[in-house]
């Protein structure tokens, strides 16, 4: 008697491995998602610190007023595809960016606001999402987001 031989896989077998493949995405696409929104949270935080630097410069140099002129201040901000608002000191930016705005004229407890936009992910643009450095008399910056709490970077408070 001769025995034949299984070649390949069986049909209920590659359904299974289909159901298991569509269970994991199930739960992986949401994840990934999550994932990207609490990096771009991230990002924008870092984006908006580095105007910190100098905008406390200019405020030591009592330039206090945002602009390119002698005796004012440039923020130094930079286009960003995550943000809305439009370029505070220098050319307009190209479409689909936006900058963190700093408050005019500058003062001891200045504020930078950085709002999302444009290519952040829809759980941020949804909610209105915005980050904001907030400086105090003493010089000390606080961040505080209205990103959902469970995207609020490290360092930021809600």
């Amino acid at each position: 008697m001769k025995k034949q031989m299984q070649q390949g896989f069986t049909l209920i077998e590659l359904m299974i491995v289909v159901a298991i493949i569509g269970i994991l995405a199930a739960v992986a696409i949401p994840q990934y998602q999550n994932y990207i929104a609490r990096s771009q949270v991230t990002r924008v935080m870092q984006e908006a610190g580095a105007m910190k630097t100098a905008v406390e410069a200019c405020i030591n140099d009592g330039r206090l007023a945002l602009g390119a002129a002698a005796g004012e201040c440039d923020p130094g901000a930079t286009g960003s595809n995550l943000l809305t608002g439009a370029a505070q000191v220098g050319p307009a930016l190209p479409a689909g960016t936006g900058v963190p705005q700093a408050t005019n004229p500058l003062t001891a407890a200045s504020t930078i606001i950085a709002t999302f936009g444009n290519n952040a992910a829809a759980v941020l643009q949804d909610a209105g999402a915005t980050l904001t450095w907030t400086r105090d008399a003493t010089g000390s910056w606080v961040c505080t987001t209205t990103a959902p709490a469970n995207l609020k970077p490290t360092g930021c408070t809600n």
